[in-house]
Formats: structure tokens, sequence, C-alpha cells
């Protein structure tokens, strides 16, 4: 479904009832009414934020899907009157004092990020969450910075994730985690290690964190390495971009290998987690290993080879 098949009937209508001329304002509320996203963004604040901090001080109650006021019949209609009165003037006041900053919470993000890279972020998640998986059509999308800007994140494009609102509403920046430990995570090396030690020649492709390198004893030509550039030991312990990082360079060298040889029909992308899983340097490293028809007798079973006479079933 295409979005514009909602807004432009929406406009339509809405020059309709306003004599044929109306704001772009008027217009972006319409709009608005019909986007049920917002709606439930707002549901999810309603009953997380405010109606959870009301509650606590008992000023409303939860009745299934409603809030009751409590103690509403027992206010005088002036004293109602007073009350709204009251509200809508700490609105005004809180509104006059803070102006545009108290919506910047529902901002993307602090500065521009150009059209084709939120498209590229987009199309790299499928159009879907990269933290809860929902889909765009489900839920609004949003790209955000996995390192706000205001902790020292970039616009990088490793930098970047699609979430939804709710997601990324629940992130926030003001998430009190200390990014700068984990900013500094990601440039740890050990020393000794040969993948963190690796010589820069060898590197063949890369990104902002991770390389792919030729694999110094290959199991099949251009059998090749993807490794994070930080010094961790297991795939379990990969940061969620780093994984992402490394899922793009896979696709990247698949492409190259293929381009580089049209005998290549297929791959075998492995990792091994652990001493008694085979690994035997320990900093993490992704296995892709181009297939070629004929390289063995029998195919079947491929990683399943990794525990001898398991790999054939019936």
């Amino acid at each position: 479904m295409r979005m514009s098949h909602i807004y432009q009937p929406v406009m339509l209508i809405e020059l309709l009832r306003s004599g044929g001329k109306c704001s772009v304002r008027q217009i972006a509320k319409s709009i608005l009414t019909h986007d049920e996203s917002q709606v439930e963004y707002y549901e999810s604040i309603t009953n997380n934020i405010v109606g959870r901090i009301l509650r606590k001080h008992r000023f409303v109650q939860k009745q299934n899907n409603s809030y009751r006021l409590i103690d509403y019949a027992s206010f005088s209609a002036s004293q109602r009157e007073e009350l709204l009165e009251l509200c809508h003037s700490r609105l005004g006041e809180y509104v006059r004092r803070r102006g545009a900053r108290i919506w910047q919470h529902r901002k993307v993000s602090a500065g521009y990020i150009s059209g084709s890279l939120r498209f590229e972020v987009l199309k790299r998640a499928r159009f879907h969450c990269d933290l809860c998986g929902v889909p765009g059509d489900k839920r609004g999308l949003e790209v955000d910075h996995i390192i706000p800007r205001n902790r020292g994140g970039t616009d990088d494009f490793d930098n970047l994730q699609c979430l939804c609102y709710q997601c990324n509403s629940m992130k926030r920046d003001t998430d009190g985690t200390d990014f700068r430990a984990v900013r500094e995570s990601f440039s740890a090396r050990e020393k000794g290690c040969p993948f963190c030690e690796i010589p820069k020649q060898r590197e063949i492709a890369g990104n902002n964190l991770c390389i792919a390198v030729r694999d110094a004893y290959p199991v099949t030509d251009l059998h090749t390495l993807i490794l994070p550039r930080r010094h961790v030991t297991s795939y379990f312990d990969l940061a969620f971009p780093e994984i992402n990082a490394i899922s793009r360079l896979l696709v990247q060298m698949r492409v190259e290998i293929e381009a580089c040889d049209s005998t290549v029909e297929g791959f075998n992308i492995g990792i091994n987690s652990g001493y008694v899983a085979g690994q035997t340097i320990p900093h993490c490293h992704v296995h892709l290993i181009p297939r070629r028809r004929g390289d063995i007798e029998n195919p079947r079973g491929g990683v399943r080879h990794v525990i001898p006479a398991k790999g054939y079933y019936a």
C-alpha cells in the first residue's frame, strides 16, 4: 500500500470541506487523524508514561482500556472549571518557556539526514524494525542513531538503524548508557591476537566495524573471513551494529566472489564459537566458503558434517 493512497484523498476531502482552500497545517492535522500509527504511539505514551505516573499518585484509575479520574463526582462544577483553567495555564506556561524543545523526542534526529541515506537504512532493514521486527505497514518506522548525536554519534551508515516509533520512543537519547565507553569498546584490540594485528595489506574490503580477508589456509579458492575490527571472542558478544556490518560485508563479498569466478554456485557461511566447536583463534570470525559443482563427491548435509557421519539424514 502506498501512503499516497491515503494522503491524496484526505487532502482533497479537506479542500472540498473548506471551500476549495485551506492551510498546509490544516491538511497535516487531517492526515494525522487518519494515521493509526500516531494514535498507537500516543496510546503507548498514555499507558506507559502519563497514565503510570498519574496512577502512582492516585489521580486516575485504569479500568480495562479506559481511565477514570478518581473523585471526579465529588467536584463541584466551579471546582472542575478551576482545575481546567489551572491545567491550561500550566500547559501554556510550560510551552512558552520550553518552546519546540518539548517535542524533540518525536524528531528522528537533531539534524539533517539525506533522503537517500534514509532510504538505504530502510532498505537494509527490509522495511522492518531492527529491534522488534514489526513491519512498516503495521507501525511507523523511523531512522535512529544507535549512538545518539548528543552522545558523540555520527551520521555514518553503520551508526543508523531502522526502529519503529515504539522502540525508538523507549530507547530515547537520554538512555543512561555511557556511550563513551561503547565507542571506545569498538576500538578494543588484543596484543598478540593475529586478527587484531592482521597486516593492512591483507584487507580486501571493509567498513567502520569489520574487515574482509582471504583465509590463510583456504578450504576452497577465494575462501574469505569477515572479522570485527574490535577484539571480541564470540559471535554472541557482538554488538548489534557489528552484526549488521558483518552481514553487509558478507553480501558484498558474495557478489564480488561470484563476479570473479563464474563457477561458484553456492556458499557455506560458518562460525566456530568456542574451543569445543573448533575455534582456534579467540577472535570472532565468519567463514565465507565458495562452493563449486563437484568440489566434493556428495555435498548433501553441508555444515552438518562438522560432526562426522552426521551430515547425511533420511
